[in-house]
């Protein structure tokens, strides 16, 4: 089964950072946008950031620009959200996904073609 992979997620203070990491299991990302999405149980799912196959554009919510930063090293077959400056309002779950088309991830989180199962932020003093 086609599967996108997330880790590093963990407990952060206010002001710190981490790296989140997307893998992709049984196919190659180079053909896809992929983009990060944060989702609570009960709470409404919040795209966060997206960047294109082809040549590198990227997209930030308004939340996280500046703060957050969105790479794929394609020879790893990895996307990556290095994340600084963390605040508390950034916990959440935080999901990959892969599109087809990078205007489908800028749009909305939704339209993906595959997605993770999440890792969990903790941004807490």
């Amino acid at each position: 089964q086609l599967q996108l992979v997330e880790s590093g997620g963990g407990l952060v203070q206010p002001g710190g950072s981490l790296r989140l990491s997307c893998a992709a299991s049984k196919f190659t990302l180079d053909y896809y946008a992929i983009g990060w999405f944060r989702q609570a149980p009960g709470k409404e799912r919040e795209g966060v950031s997206c960047i294109s196959s082809s040549d590198g554009s990227t997209y930030y919510a308004d939340s996280v620009k500046g703060r957050f930063t969105i790479s794929r090293d394609n020879a790893k077959n990895t996307v990556y959200l290095q994340m600084n400056s963390l605040k508390p309002e950034d916990t959440d779950v935080y999901y990959c996904a892969a599109y087809r088309l990078f205007r489908l991830c800028v749009e909305g989180p939704n339209g993906m073609d595959y997605w993770g199962k999440g890792t969990l932020v903790t941004v807490s003093s």
